[in-house]
């Protein structure tokens, strides 16, 4: 084709991929193909049926073409709404999500296929959407705003590999009632809260490096941050920052992840006991799991120099691991090893991943840093192997799950009753029992979880998940002075782990201070680009004790569609259409806390509310939705 022969038209783009798609190969390729097959065809369907044309399908990825752009924006709503009811008939290790990304630009006409930079954006756009979401360009959102309802998120410009220019981005779902999409601005508070809150916000700021300015009003917030209002321009830090990515299974058992995992959390727990390196945190690394994305946009969204990935490979009792440490801003790869040694020997593998990092960065290390390192949590590696496969199971909501890693943590305590790590474990796993509605017995359960997390304290104060857990439980128990204490043993430990900074949210939420906690979550969600169930929740409970129902519903909405099992979500999306007289809509989210929790009774509910009337009007709320 010569320049003369080139076609172009302007024309609505649609890419989608599956979120996830290697690592669920490597778990059962055979039920995988099974799944992704299914999905084409819910696709496929669905763009034909809103007047598009899928113009390829490569792989796990699809890509369409639309005349409209009202169309493709409804094709892509109803994709994930169709997609989403055929995996909830599967079982979770068997779902699979996909990220959808719109965008309308000119394209190259080849044939029956399409290439431009038009393409190239949505394909990007995709990449920014989270699992089961959609992202759509300023270009598609402008053109749709006022002609459809859909509940929306502006996450700002955004810088994408190979587009010179920045593209607006909106990351919208369904929702029917909303009227138009917009974004809306935070009032910040000038009341800066009690003194405590205060000191403790300026010692975590000089802890991290960082000083911030707050410019409040003395009502609670009624809109959020908005993304591209969040701190986007962060540099790197003056010493080294570096980030771990989840090392790769390369095992034909897909039941070795577990111990993948355990590599990869390790290594950031050794390399966050050094004060001459920055590293990020384990939960922001992860969200790459999986995702051979692009190394140098990596690193300027996790705001490091270097990475280290790798991958692990097992066979019997041998263990092979591939390392290397790149230079992202220049694209070098400072060093990289292979270790060839007995599975019982994992240990020693991380000490001299650890070492060669230090050498290679020059780093100046204390003799006190270097034996924390050496000083391992167990000398006994089938200990270790339990509270790997522990962990790995204690992220699932699924009761079996839980009851499994249980038994692995008990199990890796029985042999070495000296493991903090296994202790941490169990507190974890009690805890998810009393959050997920798997226990009839919360009050003792808790007590147990307070236990647990007690003694791996005691064995090891420098273990910044149990501090951290420890001081979430002391808040379930109304213990806050504690919690607070706890809270501020773990940022010391880890400033760079924002999820303390949500804990403190919580914390003063509920001790009866919620606009002082609005400050930490917003805090939090200007540096943290993950979102959890819990922050979305607890912002919705203070926009909903500020007698401000419809804000409070939008977070809660967006953290339904999100987490559509969170039971947290439920219970004051309940009481919020209570308030609001939408009683049908109330009465379906009783119907949903039953469902995910068939022991759940309002007189347990609340019992961390320090001030009994912020507790009262919750119920008053959910005995209005027709909850006892």
């Amino acid at each position: 084709m010569t320049g003369d022969d080139i076609v172009r038209k302007l024309t609505v783009i649609l890419s989608a991929d599956a979120e996830g798609y290697s690592r669920l190969m490597g778990e059962d390729d055979v039920h995988t193909v099974k799944t992704l097959n299914a999905c084409r065809v819910i696709i496929s369907e669905a763009i034909m049926a809103h007047n598009g044309r899928v113009v390829d399908s490569p792989g796990d990825n699809v890509l369409a073409e639309f005349d409209s752009v009202v169309n493709a924006v409804q094709c892509a709503l109803a994709i994930q709404k169709a997609l989403e009811r055929y995996n909830a008939d599967l079982p979770g290790n068997r779902q699979m999500a996909f990220r959808l990304g719109v965008n309308l630009g000119e394209v190259i006409i080849d044939t029956d296929r399409i290439y431009g930079e038009g393409v190239n954006i949505a394909a990007r756009l995709e990449g920014l959407a989270p699992g089961g979401g959609i992202c759509i360009s300023g270009k598609v959102y402008d053109q749709v705003q006022n002609k459809m309802a859909f509940g929306c998120e502006y996450i700002g410009e955004q810088t994408v590999k190979n587009i010179p220019s920045a593209v607006r981005v909106f990351r919208i779902w369904e929702d029917p009632e909303a009227k138009a999409c917009t974004v809306p601005h935070v009032k910040k508070s000038r009341n800066r809260g009690r003194r405590m809150a205060v000191a403790l916000s300026i010692a975590v700021l000089l802890a991290v490096g960082t000083t911030i300015y707050w410019n409040y009003s003395n009502t609670p917030t009624t809109e959020k941050v908005p993304a591209d209002e969040r701190r986007t321009d962060q540099k790197i830090p003056d010493k080294p920052a570096i980030a771990v990515l989840p090392f790769e299974n390369l095992s034909v058992e897909g039941s070795q992840e577990y111990l993948c995992d355990g590599i990869t959390r390790d290594l950031i727990t050794d390399l966050s006991k050094f004060s001459e390196l920055d590293v990020t945190a384990g939960y922001m690394s992860y969200k790459f799991k999986g995702k051979k994305g692009d190394l140098e946009q990596i690193g300027r969204e996790l705001r490091v120099r270097y990475v280290l990935e790798g991958s692990m490979q097992s066979s019997g009792d041998r263990i092979r691991i591939n390392a290397q440490l790149i230079e992202v801003p220049i694209g070098k790869t400072l060093w990289a090893d292979r270790y060839d040694r007995k599975t019982a020997e994992m240990f020693d593998v991380q000490d001299e991943i650890i070492q060669t990092i230090v050498r290679v960065l020059s780093l100046k290390i204390s003799e006190a840093e270097l034996a924390r390192i050496r000083q391992k949590d167990t000398s006994s590696y089938e200990a270790y192997d339990y509270v790997q496969q522990g962990w790995y199971l204690s992220n699932s909501r699924k009761r079996p799950d839980i009851q499994e890693a249980t038994q692995l943590f008990l199990k890796a305590a029985a042999i070495d009753p000296t493991y903090a790590a296994a202790y941490a474990g169990l507190a974890k796993v009690r805890m998810a029992a009393v959050n997920y509605g798997l226990t009839e017995f919360p009050g003792k359960t808790i007590g147990q979880a307070l236990n647990f997390a007690q003694k791996a304290v005691s064995m090891d104060p420098n273990d910044v998940h149990a501090r951290s857990q420890l001081g979430y439980i002391y808040m379930r128990n109304g213990e806050y002075d504690l919690a607070i204490k706890e809270l501020e043993a773990a940022i010391k430990l880890n400033p760079n782990d924002w999820r303390n900074y949500r804990n403190m949210g919580a914390v003063l939420l509920y001790s009866g201070q919620p606009e002082e906690a609005l400050e930490w979550y917003e805090q939090a969600l200007q540096y943290d680009p993950s979102i959890a169930p819990g922050t979305l929740m607890n912002i919705g409970i203070i926009h909903f004790l500020a007698g401000q129902y419809e804000t409070a519903e939008r977070w809660l909405k967006e953290n339904s569609v999100r987490w559509p099992d969170f039971l947290g979500t439920h219970i004051i999306l309940a009481a919020t259409y209570a308030e609001l007289d939408r009683l049908p809509e109330a009465r379906h989210e009783v119907s949903e806390i039953k469902r995910i929790s068939p022991f759940f009774n309002t007189r347990f509910y609340g019992s961390s509310y320090r001030n009994p009337e912020h507790r009262a009007r919750i119920v008053r709320g959910l005995a209005k939705a027709g909850l006892q």
